[in-house]
Parts: C-alpha cells; sequence; structure tokens
C-alpha cells in the first residue's frame, strides 16, 4: 500500500475530522508526517500551476471549521479553498446544510503573500455569511466570480479589516503537493488535506 493511500484509507468515513477519535487524529497524522516526508514538490510555491486551482477539503484538525458542525439545526457540508495565484487570493468556502432551502454559506477570502518556496502570509479580508439561495450561490467558482466581479453581499458581508480582529492573519505552509493532493499546516497548528476538485 502506498502512503497516499494509507493516509485516504486513514481518514476515510471520518467526516473531515468530525467523527475523528484521538485514536484516529494520531494515526492520520502519523500517516500525513510518512507522506510529508516523501513530498515530491520541495519547493510548492516554485511551482504554482500545481498550487493554482479548486481544493475540496478532505480532513482538517481546525476546530474553527468543524465548529460549523455545531450550529443548532444545521451541519457541516462540503468545504473548500480555491487559490487564485493570479491575484494572490485565496477562497475558504463551508457549506453548511440546513432545513429545506435554508442551506447557508460562510464565505471568507483573503489576500496572501508567498514569503518562502513552502509559505504563505495570509490576511483575511472580507467574510460572507448567509443563505445560498438569497447569496445566489451555485458552485464555488460561480461564487468566487461574483466577489472578484465587485458583486456586494450586504448585510452579511463584513470587511474584516474593519472589525480589528486580531485573528485576521496566518501563514500556511505546504508539506505535500501532488497533481490531486495539498497538505498544509497553518499557524495555529492545523492540518489541513485537501483534493484538487
Amino acid at each position: 500500500m502506498s502512503l497516499k493511500t494509507e493516509l485516504l484509507e486513514a481518514i476515510k468515513d471520518k467526516n473531515r475530522g468530525l467523527s475523528a477519535t484521538e485514536n484516529d487524529k494520531v494515526k492520520i497524522l502519523t500517516a500525513v508526517e510518512k507522506l510529508e516526508d516523501h513530498n515530491p514538490n520541495l519547493d510548492p510555491f516554485n511551482n504554482l500551476s500545481l498550487v493554482d486551482g479548486n481544493w475540496r477539503l478532505l480532513y482538517t484538525t481546525s476546530r474553527s471549521i468543524l465548529g460549523l458542525n455545531n450550529l443548532p439545526l444545521l451541519g457541516l457540508g462540503e468545504v473548500y479553498q480555491c487559490i487564485r495565484i493570479s491575484t494572490n487570493k485565496i477562497y475558504n468556502l463551508a457549506q453548511i446544510k440546513g432545513l429545506p432551502f435554508l442551506d447557508g454559506l460562510v464565505s471568507v477570502s483573503a489576500n496572501f503573500e508567498i514569503v518562502s518556496a513552502k509559505r504563505i502570509n495570509v490576511k483575511f479580508e472580507r467574510s460572507i455569511i448567509g443563505l445560498q439561495k438569497i447569496l445566489g450561490y451555485l458552485s464555488p467558482e460561480n461564487f468566487i466570480d461574483k466577489i472578484e466581479a465587485g458583486k456586494y453581499f450586504l448585510p452579511l458581508d463584513f470587511n474584516l479589516e474593519l472589525l480589528n480582529n486580531n485573528n485576521q492573519q496566518g501563514w500556511l505552509e505546504i508539506t505535500y503537493l501532488d497533481e490531486n493532493m495539498r497538505i498544509g499546516r497553518g499557524n495555529e497548528g492545523n492540518v489541513f488535506i485537501l483534493e484538487r476538485f
């Protein structure tokens, strides 16, 4: 069994980390570390075409993402991270499952600066929260096109710079990258495993 297959088996049926036990987390982190040791792209930001694009979250240890599942009467749906190298932007989108016709969306956009061959500094700038139907959400690509075209989604559209939030900055390091899988580690110690879609 390849190291990548071993990791995929370890995260299988873990619902992006929501159903992972402490033993599962140890097994997954061990599989992550083994795969990171065999990273085929040690300098991912020197290979921008592999970084750029749309990614779907398979597993994370991030409490802020997994915590979206704790909202009353709501559940965490698919989570995406879309990287646009040409504009130095990252878009994080979490679909929220609710009652019929009440599915929601939480979106955060950020600017990033490449600071090394593996790491970017991230400055979060905008958050959009609302019902998918009202926001006209069809897909991550369609939603990002609307944001990039200057579409505003008030009243649940927040400029994070104006909120003066101390958590508006961070960094992300890519520790494994191939044609269809990316593993990253963030400044809060979180692990993110994503697949290209």
